[in-house]
């Protein structure tokens, strides 16, 4: 969303009654609705796992975040280093799938908590799946849990590599008009040129 707005801003700074100072306060306020908006999320995700896990354990992981931030912009800003952003990007949105499906089914356990859905418990998975799944991976051995992170998962994927397998349709040549008045008579052009000029006389 934030790029579409970007674009329109830059496409629209071509125009005379654009100017710069107003160019310059749209992308400023594009930046801040962007790092307001993604400050805001992170600050709602340390809040959750400060009252889980303590303060200790959420401040190691901030600074490692940090940490990785400032590597990633040493390299870009000062070190003047092409980096491979296409598969970081990947890398991301792999990463950003996996957290999905532990917040689908974290979700989906507290529903059961809360009595809003069933608990089905599957006794085949009980002693497979370890107890610490479920605290770091949200990963339950119920019927609830574990359908709603295959529904979050197929949906995923099927968005991801659906338009792969879409059937482009043809792009049909239209004709344009300079060459169908090129393929007509010589005959019948000069005849509709000089009509005008015969009726006049």
């Amino acid at each position: 969303m934030h790029n579409k707005t970007k674009k329109k801003l830059f496409r629209s700074a071509s125009r005379a009654q654009i100017s710069e100072a107003r160019l310059l306060r749209g992308l400023c306020l594009l930046g801040f609705a962007s790092l307001y908006r993604e400050g805001f999320e992170v600050v709602l995700f340390l809040q959750s796992y400060y009252l889980r896990m303590g303060g200790k354990l959420v401040l190691e992981g901030a600074l490692l975040g940090l940490l990785f931030t400032g590597i990633v912009a040493v390299l870009t800003f000062v070190a003047h280093r092409q980096l491979p952003y296409r598969k970081m990007l990947v890398l991301t949105g792999i990463m950003l799938g996996f957290v999905l499906l532990v917040m689908v089914g974290e979700q989906a356990q507290e529903m059961q908590l809360s009595h809003w859905i069933s608990t089905t418990p599957v006794p085949s998975l009980t002693n497979a799946i370890p107890a610490w799944m479920g605290l770091w991976f949200s990963v339950f051995p119920t019927v609830e849990t574990i359908l709603a992170q295959l529904v979050a998962a197929v949906l995923v994927l099927g968005f991801c590599f659906a338009p792969r397998f879409r059937k482009r349709k043809p792009v049909q040549d239209r004709e344009s008009p300079v060459s169908n008045t090129a393929d007509q008579p010589v005959d019948a052009v000069d005849i509709g040129v000089l009509r005008p000029a015969q009726s006049a006389k």
